[in-house]
């Protein structure tokens, strides 16, 4: 038979997969609690956030429930959906990769953006309060705050590198994710990080830029990586 091609396997697939097999063989009954992230992450000598993205994953496929406040449970067989092929990026693995391009893009911008940027980065934030005020998620606000930034820098490919990374917010995992942390609270704090950026952008200090988007990402990291405990604190 003609040889396959080989494809890498993101982590948060194969941790994903020694779960979803470990329930299929009935090592976690349904109506069982899975162990805490931590104890998994453990046993499987991966990260926190790499369990994360795998329990995610198979609550997008219903195997499982995340449970705000008690934990994550196994669902019965009849509710859960087939097998999802996700080729999603991880979400919490992506906002990691956005730290490094984006604090980047945003120094650009400091030193080259002309005042037509820095009016464009303005109104994002602007329209992000406006949705925030009506209790709408403010996601195509922040995308058009990210890509004003890039553009200011004047380069095709970090300006298509970053609609890549926005893009992928729109996939099934970064979705549920979201569905999960990103409250009303969660959402001002990322609007005044957002406006710490475009101030160091305005004053233009490459440094300050590069900080203030560092601070904004690892603070998104932070929301995102929150215990499930406290996603839905007031």
């Amino acid at each position: 038979m003609p040889l396959q091609t080989v494809e890498p396997k993101r982590l948060y697939r194969q941790i994903a997969e020694q779960l979803r097999t470990l329930i299929a063989k009935g090592e976690f009954a349904t109506g069982a609690r899975l162990p805490a992230e931590r104890d998994l992450a453990r046993q499987l000598g991966v990260s926190r956030p790499s369990v994360r993205e795998a329990l995610i994953a198979l609550e997008v496929e219903g195997r499982v429930e995340v449970r705000t406040g008690s934990g994550i449970y196994v669902l019965d067989r009849a509710r859960r959906g087939s097998t999802v092929e996700l080729t999603d990026w991880g979400p919490l693995e992506l906002i990691r990769a956005r730290r490094v391009i984006e604090g980047e893009t945003a120094a650009l911008a400091a030193v080259q953006g002309k005042r037509i940027d820095r009016d464009a980065i303005a109104r994002a934030i602007d329209d992000m309060k406006a949705l925030a005020d009506r209790a709408v998620v403010p996601l195509e606000a922040d995308r058009a705050f990210h890509i004003a930034i890039v553009q200011a820098g004047g380069n095709s490919v970090l300006i298509e590198t970053v609609q890549g990374f926005l893009d992928s917010r729109l996939g099934p995992l970064f979705q549920r994710l979201g569905g999960h942390f990103e409250t009303a609270k969660a959402w001002r704090s990322a609007i005044a990080e957002h406006e710490a950026i475009y101030d160091a952008i305005a004053a233009r200090d490459a440094q300050a830029a590069r900080a203030a988007m560092h601070e904004h990402m690892d603070k998104s990291h932070q929301r995102f990586s929150a215990s499930w405990r406290r996603a839905h604190a007031p």
